[in-house]
């Protein structure tokens, strides 16, 4: 597939998960499951990479501040052709490039994350940077629910705002969980929604799964007068797509066997059909 007809199909992406997760004998399924859709929305219709190259200096940025997502955004490079199938097939095998975790080393991943909380602070420096130079790159900035605990998230936000970054968007993975349990359990985020508005974002909030309603809102971001940040909260599951994943939060830090590789990978191509 050359990368001009890449269509990102969501199934494929899942597909392209689990087979490295499977190779790497690795975690962190569920958490990549969850932002898929927006991932392909993005690289599909929003990110520009002049020339087609991930290292262009005029391309757009993506943070992915939940940086143990990663094989998700693996899968879109997949997709791309910045990445081969011997990547994929042998992830986490020595000598590879390709870590859990997202690694600036890559071409393609802006930054190092994983430690998270830090990820926001590195796309609205990118982003002042582009104002600056009025160069028009867009960052975008994908967190998770559970990454809102920290505090360094609430301080590049205000910075945003005051600097009246509007070409800034952050996407949030609400998906309802964190490692060690619900994100409601662990520190109560209230509405999400809210706190970003109160923080002067321009937020909207849409089904994390359904590709019209994102492409739509980011669509409606992206044309606003505004002069404030953007915040785009996604509903999501985590696990979505393959049903014995689907709220389970065990698949956080679970690995694939044989049995659960092979059955998962069944559900992709029934509902693929």
């Amino acid at each position: 597939m050359s990368p001009s007809a890449a269509t990102f199909d969501a199934s494929r992406l899942r597909r392209t998960v689990l087979d490295m997760a499977y190779a790497g004998s690795t975690v962190h399924i569920a958490c990549a499951f969850s932002i898929i859709e927006l991932l392909a929305v993005l690289y599909r219709s929003y990110l520009r990479y002049p020339d087609d190259n991930p290292e262009h200096p005029a391309r757009d940025y993506l943070i992915l501040s939940k940086g143990h997502g990663v094989m998700a955004q693996y899968a879109c490079m997949l997709e791309k052709q910045w990445l081969s199938r011997h990547d994929i097939d042998h992830y986490f095998a020595d000598g590879s490039l390709l870590k859990g975790l997202s690694d600036s080393r890559v071409p393609g991943l802006e930054v190092t994350s994983g430690s998270l909380g830090h990820g926001l602070c590195v796309g609205v420096g990118l982003a002042l940077a582009a104002k600056l130079d009025q160069t028009g790159q867009r960052t975008f900035a994908v967190l998770g629910d559970g990454e809102l605990n920290e505090g360094t998230i609430w301080e590049a936000a205000m910075f945003a705002a005051h600097h009246q970054l509007n070409d800034l968007t952050v996407l949030i993975d609400a998906n309802g969980f964190q490692a060690m349990g619900r994100t409601d359990d662990v520190i109560d985020l209230g509405s999400i929604e809210s706190k970003f508005a109160s923080f002067g974002f321009e937020t909207m909030s849409v089904d994390g799964h359904d590709e019209q309603q994102i492409h739509a809102a980011l669509d409606t971001l992206g044309k606003s007068s505004s002069t404030a940040p953007k915040a785009l909260v996604a509903r999501t599951v985590k696990g979505r797509g393959v049903s014995f994943m689907e709220h389970d939060n065990r698949w956080h830090y679970t690995r694939l066997d044989a049995d659960s590789y092979a059955r998962a990978i069944d559900q992709l191509s029934e509902g693929n059909a």
